[in-house]
């Protein structure tokens, strides 16, 4: 028989003549596999997609106007197109673009945002709406405009549009993430100035017209704050957020055109970006670097922020865990191979009064312990896939395919632990005099 031969016959003998120990073992390296696998592939598919659940909670992405003059504009069409293929080039994008406008509803301030709905809708997935979303005709207004209008979905509201009221709105859009509370703020500004208006209408009788071609009263400009008239559209439901969104009537694009007469590009469009970090800050990077498009982008730090505090607690418990089990693992592999090295002491004396090589008797013990990390990263692999699939289907309605390098990486890391963990036992086999060991005998 050769060496070759020889090797292989006592190896396998050695295996299986200790089934008990060999089994603790394989047990050993089968529980470390099977939970940092599974931590692992958890750890590598949740952050994918916790990103895309909160991507349901909002835009983390915002273009506005670059300058006053774009403001004035809008963001146009072209524009929007040159955008969203920046942030689509590496990523999935959804987005939605706003049109505020200041209006008049029973004589008090508002403000109306010009919308796509489904682009809306499918980009703010956890707002509450109850009826319908806006069409033509119809509009969706915010819980706080319902309470303060007394409306329910089916009323009929009239909105009355004043070009005066948007004179300031319309050259300093909204240029932040609070865009509708600078919207509404404008309106509100113009409204109070129109209410001093009144005061003076109420004061006064008989009017003349001005230099300017206004009228007046008693030399004051008259104002129309009581105006009621309008365009009469019906509420077709009420959306409750919690939020700004709360206080703004919900439009089409084409009837906030038809109700202001004029055609203009959107004040803010919002991007929901499956991408964080460092990937979203290149996108943000990006867009800002590109002169032509006129526009500037800022990440929503409210939803950005979340993101990233969310992983970090994530990985952190990932890395803990893992520590933890290596060390068990080690340790567990390391005690057993100790033991079968004081089981077969007098064996291994024998074999080197006999002639063996301590380098021979090392080399042996080494690879019975890669065999044993071996099976068992092997088993733990598989048992940890298994886990992390049911995690992943059961807690986060998740599928999960089987990563390749990951389970070539839990196998590898299974032997590796198992021949290091073999180390100090191997050495202790291989000093081991045969002289005492006999004389015992």
């Amino acid at each position: 028989m050769t060496n070759r031969g020889m090797f292989l016959t006592m190896l396998w003998g050695a295996v299986f003549r200790r089934r008990s120990r060999a089994v603790m073992a394989v047990v050993a390296s089968m529980v470390g596999a099977a939970t940092l696998f599974c931590l692992a592939a958890v750890c590598i598919a949740v952050p994918q997609q916790m990103n895309e659940e909160m991507r349901a909670y909002g835009a983390n992405l915002i273009v506005t106007p670059s300058d006053a003059e774009r403001k004035t504009q809008g963001i146009d069409a072209k524009a929007m197109r040159g955008v969203t293929a920046l942030v689509s080039a590496g990523h999935s994008a959804k987005s939605a673009a706003y049109r505020y406008e200041s209006v008049r509803i029973n004589s008090a301030p508002y403000t109306i945002a010009g919308v796509d709905p489904h682009a809306v809708k499918t980009l703010n997935r956890h707002w509450n709406v109850t009826g319908r979303w806006p069409s033509a005709g119809n509009v969706m207004i915010g819980r706080d405009v319902a309470d303060a209008l007394g409306a329910k979905v089916g009323s009929r509201i009239t909105i009355g549009y004043r070009a005066s009221d948007n004179r300031s709105s319309s050259s300093s859009g909204p240029s932040d993430a609070s865009t509708s509370e600078s919207a509404e703020s404008d309106g509100q500004g113009s409204s109070e100035q129109d209410s001093d208006g009144q005061g003076s209408d109420e004061q006064t009788a008989g009017g003349s017209e001005g230099n300017d071609g206004k009228t007046t009263e008693n030399g004051r400009v008259s104002s129309d704050i009581m105006d009621t008239d309008g365009t009469e559209f019906r509420v077709s439901g009420i959306v409750d957020t919690g939020g700004n969104e709360d206080s703004i009537v919900y439009a089409t694009a084409a009837d906030v055109t038809d109700l202001t007469g004029t055609k203009r590009g959107a004040d803010v469009v919002e991007y929901s970006v499956n991408a964080m970090g460092d990937d979203l800050d290149a996108v943000i990077s990006s867009i800002n670097a590109n002169p032509n498009t006129g526009v500037k982008a800022q990440a929503v730090t409210k939803i950005t922020s979340s993101d990233t505090r969310i992983i970090t607690m994530l990985q952190t418990l990932f890395w803990i865990v893992s520590i933890v089990v290596l060390v068990l693992t080690f340790v567990g592999v390391g005690t057993t191979i100790s033991s079968i090295v004081s089981q077969r002491r007098n064996e291994i004396g024998l074999r080197k009064a006999l002639g063996a090589s301590s380098h021979a008797i090392g080399t042996e013990f080494t690879v019975e312990s890669a065999i044993y990390g071996f099976v068992g990263g092997l088993l733990g692999t598989a048992i940890g896939y298994a886990l992390a699939r049911v995690l992943c289907v059961t807690v986060f309605d998740r599928a999960l395919g089987f990563n390749w390098p990951l389970g070539v990486a839990s196998l590898a890391l299974s032997v590796l632990i198992a021949v290091v963990a073999s180390i100090p036992p191997v050495r202790r086999a291989t000093h081991i005099d045969p002289a005492i060991v006999l004389r015992e005998e």
